[in-house]
């Protein structure tokens, strides 16, 4: 009984860390118009944080097996050339409301987070194996991790013509397979801890390859290079203050 019991509480508390994310897309509430200066500052923005977001699991992996971590990042950028690749030959890509272009970005922005959703899950799942004060602080610290990221993912939709609301809904959707990962990481912690860089590295590269190759470049192409970068900047030292907080938490 108290086992099942553990398995619902690392559940609902990696379940809880996704539902935060949906509101990353608040702030966008005030967006009430699409244009280039927009979509390219909300581009940039996501760059910054998708970046900042790479620093710390590439960081953690290689605390515990740098090897292993590289392994993954390259697999990662592979992936997700792959990926692009496989969507750029449909020319008919769509994405709920989203064409063409819009449509590719949206779901390499949305494929890179939900992969890196999966080391959020398995890092629940393993800290709660090290106690509950453990899997409660890391829950919480990657609930508020959380926002940001729904943040991201929302100033590359909404600008593009998604709805908040349909946003908020992405940006969760994305974080889904936190609590999917987290039992079985919990019920496995020895396992799951072992091949964590990999997926830390994976998840890392993946993100690196969409901020420095999809977003980036399209943020410089729809605003002025002065912008991009000041934009991308704040973001990237906003998001590693936020999270060197609560790493020292």
């Amino acid at each position: 009984m108290y086992a099942r019991l553990s398995v619902w509480l690392v559940f609902a508390a990696a379940f809880g860390t996704a539902l935060v994310t949906g509101l990353g897309a608040v702030p966008l509430i005030f967006l009430r118009a699409r244009s280039d200066a927009w979509l390219g500052g909300g581009d940039a923005i996501a760059a910054g944080m998708m970046t900042a977001a790479s620093i710390a699991l590439l960081y953690e992996g290689g605390r515990d097996d740098v090897a292993l971590t590289c392994v993954g990042v390259a697999v990662g950028a592979l992936f997700m050339i792959g990926a692009r690749r496989a969507a750029s030959h449909r020319h008919t890509l769509t994405f709920g409301a989203l064409r063409g272009a819009d449509a590719v970005a949206a779901l390499a922005i949305v494929g890179a987070m939900t992969i890196h959703s999966f080391t959020e899950g398995a890092g629940v799942g393993v800290s709660f194996g090290g106690g509950k004060t453990l899997g409660f602080l890391i829950a919480i610290a990657i609930a508020v991790h959380n926002i940001p990221e729904g943040l991201a993912v929302s100033l590359v939709l909404v600008p593009r013509g998604t709805s908040v609301t349909r946003a908020a809904a992405w940006s969760v959707i994305t974080s889904l397979p936190q609590p999917l990962v987290a039992v079985p990481a919990f019920l496995f912690v020895e396992e799951f801890g072992s091949l964590l860089p990999l997926g830390l590295g994976f998840a890392g590269g993946a993100m690196v390859w969409i901020a420095l190759t999809q977003l980036m470049p399209d943020a410089l192409r729809l605003t002025s290079t002065r912008s991009a970068i000041i934009a991308a900047a704040t973001s990237a030292a906003a998001m590693l203050a936020l999270q060197a907080f609560l790493l020292g938490v």
